[in-house]
């Protein structure tokens, strides 16, 4: 067990440092949203995104007054509170500590985005679904408390709807055949909270900004091409992967050849996965492990849905985090009751830790360095209500070169781009100047143009 407590503390220190060490610290454009309806607060201009997350990040700026720092203070706190609740309530301490040392945990506590609380939120849901099936008693402060869980987790992001309505499913199907009335009473009253809860947050939407999630704000579906189409089941697929979450944006030859290779990897491993899966039907927790698939799933298939028909990013890590999730969970619980060693997934988790973290800083650079030198500069454009990034034809590669093959390869990444990184920091500095995608604001004058920033 020692291991694993100094793999936890490895964990947290790596998650909170590692940002500092790459060009954007984590800031993309949905943090910057985010941020900006934090600053808003409590008059929200927009629905495009729930409120949870920027409540969160609100309530922590009043102690930092920055929220950067916020985020990375909140990035710190969720994996403490679930580490610590883990061990000292002996929750799969084990099964936790290789969670948050895969892909999905490392990714929602990498940057300043909703993911963050969304799975920091399952986390409990999942915990107290669990107690729901596994103990003779409290049942139905289990369900209320999974209901919050469940509640908090829309708040965070709408997909949290394709969560709810899983459990529904879920309980639909099995109805007949959960032989103890107390577990369906359970799920009813999980049911009929959560609902009133989401129901309620809808009607608020509806009320205060005319539409239920922003739906409005989104635009239409994006690329329907037969190559997206690839890509997207590609995505898909790779939720049953713990640890391998490289993705190339670009659709070249070589890319989806690479992204193929991946692709099979996956069928091997949902093979592995199955295999385990098939097992749950020996131990006591079955039902909740057909849960955790179900919601896996459910989850991942729906989302590939409103994709189709909205503008949301395609299938990846962040998209399918949920589904991961459940699937790793699933398949740790069932590795550690039928093996007596834990050699293998110890040594396989750690491996993949690292290469994330490497990973992670492919793209390396001196983020606090480069906010202190905007920092200085926005005292003078504190008459923008606008931030446009018009240094796009910037571009700024980046070369990798191989030794042991004598190769190199050239990458644009879309984060260390100078307008891209001036966005990014300015926006942070001040959230009250939202970001925009287009120039057209026909006031020039009330709009902060990235060039007008000094990075060098």
């Amino acid at each position: 067990m020692l291991k694993y407590k100094i793999l936890a503390v490895i964990i947290i220190v790596v998650y909170f440092f590692q940002t500092f060490f790459i060009s954007f610290g984590g800031i993309g454009a949905d943090s910057l949203s985010y941020f900006g309806i934090a600053a808003d607060l409590p008059h929200p201009e927009t629905n495009l995104f729930p409120l949870g997350y920027p409540i969160l990040l609100k309530m922590v700026y009043f102690l930092s007054q920055d929220y950067f720092w916020a985020s990375k203070i909140l990035n710190v706190l969720f994996p403490v509170i679930i580490l610590s609740f883990s061990y000292c309530k002996k929750f799969y301490f084990r099964e936790t500590v290789l969670l948050l040392a895969g892909k999905t945990f490392y990714f929602a506590f990498f940057g300043a985005m909703s993911e963050g609380p969304f799975i920091f939120f399952m986390y409990f849901l999942l915990y107290f679904l669990h107690q729901i099936f596994s103990e003779n008693k409290n049942l139905y402060m289990n369900a209320v408390g999974a209901s919050v869980m469940m509640i908090c987790m829309f708040f965070s992001r709408y997909s949290g709807i394709y969560i709810y309505v899983a459990v529904a499913l879920f309980a639909f199907l099995f109805f007949f055949k959960l032989k103890e009335k107390r577990y369906s009473k359970a799920l009813l009253l999980f049911l009929v909270i959560s609902g009133l809860g989401i129901g309620g947050y809808l009607l608020f939407n509806y009320l205060h900004f005319g539409s239920f999630t922003g739906e409005g704000l989104r635009g239409k579906a994006g690329d329907h091409s037969f190559i997206q189409l690839i890509r997207n089941l590609f995505g898909l697929v790779n939720a049953v992967d713990p640890f391998i979450a490289i993705k190339p944006i670009s659709s070249s030859f070589g890319s989806m050849v690479f992204q193929a290779a991946v692709f099979i990897i996956d069928l091997f491993i949902f093979r592995y996965l199955l295999q385990y899966y098939k097992k749950a039907k020996d131990t006591s927790l079955y039902y909740f492990h057909i849960l955790l698939w179900i919601i896996a799933i459910f989850y991942g298939v729906a989302l590939l849905i409103s994709g189709w028909f909205q503008q949301i990013e395609e299938m990846g890590v962040r998209l399918m985090a949920a589904s991961n999730f459940c699937l790793f969970l699933s398949f740790l619980i069932l590795y550690f009751q039928k093996n007596v060693s834990d050699k293998l997934i110890w040594r396989v988790s750690c491996f993949f830790f690292v290469f994330l973290v490497l990973y992670g800083l492919k793209d390396p650079g001196n983020y606090l360095e480069n906010k202190d030198k905007i920092e200085p500069q926005m005292s003078k454009f504190n008459n923008k209500k606008y931030l446009y990034n018009n240094e796009k034809n910037l571009v700024t590669v980046t070369t990798y070169y191989f030794p042991l093959i004598n190769k190199s390869f050239k990458y644009n990444h879309t984060n260390n781009q100078k307008g891209k990184l001036k966005e990014s920091i300015a926006g942070t500095l001040n959230p009250k100047i939202k970001w925009i995608k287009e120039d057209t604001v026909r006031d020039k004058s009330k709009v902060l143009y990235t060039s007008q920033l000094k990075l060098n």
